[in-house]
């Protein structure tokens, strides 16, 4: 087996854990043990799957096989199944990771403003900046569309992470907006770049880039509301 179909296997695994342990935590009530266990199980697949599309990534772009020769624009191939994965592995490991840490540190940031998280947000910006440049150089508004949300939800974080004082269940909204996030990235890459590997004809329909960010942002709005609401009597 070549390298890039051992990656691929490994990656196809991964994933699966991940997409299917996603749900879990969201159906499960919030802080429960079957919410923070298959919470975690969803991140470590999601973090081994990010970091396997980003090196079938560099793979697709400087490997000696040409990959999927079917598409014959290589620029946009280049752009999609090279530069664009490789963003969105960055961007999963960063919400995973993000997400995670929002919890473990929930009482002191301190640690969020070191090298150690900032090196992986720094990553996502570097990584999304190219995408949407490529993206409009190929002239594919998508990957603009999803380097823009990268950049976007990366400030939101940052804001976070350094602001001077923050009310105590903060956090709680920071978990549940980049694990959401990180779902979005994940099925976003597995039906973009996954998927249509088996149905290479769809390859630019928009629904199938689209799907997951409407789906995501909803749950992101339906959870906001919902803290609101709980915060809203303490206030």
């Amino acid at each position: 087996m070549h390298l890039f179909e051992a990656l691929v296997a490994v990656h196809v695994i991964a994933g699966t854990i991940g997409l299917v342990a996603f749900w879990v935590p969201i159906a499960a009530r919030k802080g429960a043990r079957p919410h923070r266990k298959w919470g975690r199980i969803a991140c470590y697949g999601f973090i081994g799957a990010g970091a396997l599309a980003i090196a079938m990534a560099l793979l697709s772009l400087y490997g000696s096989e040409q990959r999927i020769p079917s598409i014959t624009d290589r620029e946009l191939f280049a752009g999609l199944f090279g530069w664009m994965m490789l963003y969105l592995g960055f961007l999963t490991i960063g919400f995973a990771d993000y997400g995670l840490a929002t919890v473990q540190h929930n009482r002191d940031r301190t640690p969020l403003r070191g090298l150690r998280y900032q090196a992986v947000m720094a990553a996502v910006v570097v990584s999304a900046l190219w995408c949407g440049y490529f993206g409009f150089r190929v002239g594919h508004p998508l990957m603009v569309l999803v380097a823009a949300v990268g950049l976007v939800a990366m400030v939101m974080q940052e804001r976070f992470v350094w602001r001077k004082e923050t009310a105590r269940g903060d956090y709680v909204g920071e978990h549940f907006r980049a694990l959401i996030g990180m779902g979005i990235s994940a099925y976003t890459a597995f039906l973009s770049v996954g998927l249509i590997r088996l149905v290479p004809d769809q390859v630019f329909n928009p629904a199938i880039w689209a799907g997951p960010s409407v789906i995501g942002v909803g749950l992101i709005i339906y959870f906001t509301l919902q803290v609101n609401r709980k915060q809203a009597p303490r206030a």
